[in-house]
């Protein structure tokens, strides 16, 4: 006796459900293979300084498909502006063989290049990028290095003359930064010529390490009315502390980023940091999607922003002039 016939759609929906079952485990597979891009960022300060520079670069990512968790991985790691850290965390991330390092600052840079010449790396900001080695040109950076280069020393003039505006009875700068950064050295250059063009007398103020901070500092007692804070990761690390000794000693400080203003600098003037960092995520987009750094032209800045901090200036007894202010790009009050 023949078996009865199962109806049509019951015959396809045990076919259908059959199909579908042997297929799970090669789809399995395929996720388990797939692999999701992985970035490896590297604060050459700290976390928390540069939390508000993470976050622009983050947005921007997912702005072009990148979905932090998603459809791309961060590993975070942060130097603590200490140079051979920076080296360190870029061997470590080779290791984990990620896609892209992003980082800033010339010192942290070299070190990084000096750890491997294979991982892809985009600098977010870098001062001197051809002058310190950091690639061949802006046009063809060769290697596997690009990113944005943000020529402080050109825009040093420009802040020393923003300090004598906002204290015309200026006479005796102190030019302050890190001797062991090679950019460092360019940017105080151009602030000392600036400062003698205006007939100041310039003291250089220098330290290496954060322990050496306070005292030199504590070192200009009387010996300088304002202090021109050069831009480097360990100063971005111990920012709030430099302006606290700069407000307590009387002395007023301009600095090159924005970002700085809140820890009681009086004038910032320079890139648009966060906006060079959510260009460096165009960049990074572009390596992951297969171009080379090598192939990738350096950028340089097309946003600066001037900001003036007017709780600052109260404190050291000193009045801003109306056409400056509307010249700020941001008061803070």
């Amino acid at each position: 006796m023949s078996r009865p016939t199962l109806p049509m759609k019951r015959r396809q929906f045990i076919s259908l459900i059959g199909g579908v079952a042997a297929s799970w485990p090669f789809a399995v597979r395929a996720q388990q293979t797939e692999k999701i891009p992985t970035i490896g960022f590297l604060s050459a300060s700290t976390a928390v300084a540069e939390r508000a520079r993470r976050d622009a670069f983050v947005k921007r990512l997912g702005e072009l498909g990148w979905v932090e968790g998603r459809s791309v991985m961060i590993e975070d790691r942060a130097a603590e502006g200490i140079v051979e850290r920076a080296g360190e965390i870029a061997g470590e991330y080779a290791r984990l063989k990620v896609d892209v390092i992003v980082m800033a600052g010339d010192a942290q840079l070299l070190a990084a290049k000096r750890a491997t010449g294979s991982v892809p790396m985009v600098f977010a900001a870098a001062g001197d990028p051809i002058g310190n080695g950091v690639v061949a040109s802006l046009a063809r950076p060769g290697g596997n290095i690009t990113g944005l280069s943000v020529q402080l020393p050109d825009t040093a003039g420009k802040r020393v003359e923003l300090l004598r505006e906002v204290f015309p009875r200026l006479r005796r700068l102190a030019i302050f930064g890190n001797s062991a950064n090679p950019v460092v050295a360019l940017e105080v250059e151009a602030a000392q010529t600036a400062a003698q063009a205006l007939r100041l007398d310039v003291v250089r103020s220098e330290f290496r390490r954060s322990e050496e901070i306070s005292s030199a500092i504590e070192a200009l007692g009387g010996r300088a009315e304002a202090l021109y804070v050069c831009v480097d990761p360990l100063v971005i690390a111990n920012r709030t502390r430099i302006y606290k000794l700069a407000l307590a000693a009387g002395l007023p400080v301009v600095h090159s980023y924005r970002d700085d203003m809140e820890a009681g600098a009086l004038i910032s003037y320079g890139p648009d940091i966060l906006d060079l960092y959510r260009r460096a995520a165009g960049l990074v987009d572009k390596i992951l999607r297969g171009a080379k750094p090598a192939d990738i032209p350096v950028e340089q800045p097309t946003k600066f922003e001037l900001a003036v901090n007017l709780n600052t200036a109260k404190t050291l007894g000193l009045e801003i002039s109306p056409s400056l202010l509307a010249r700020a790009d941001e008061v803070i009050e």
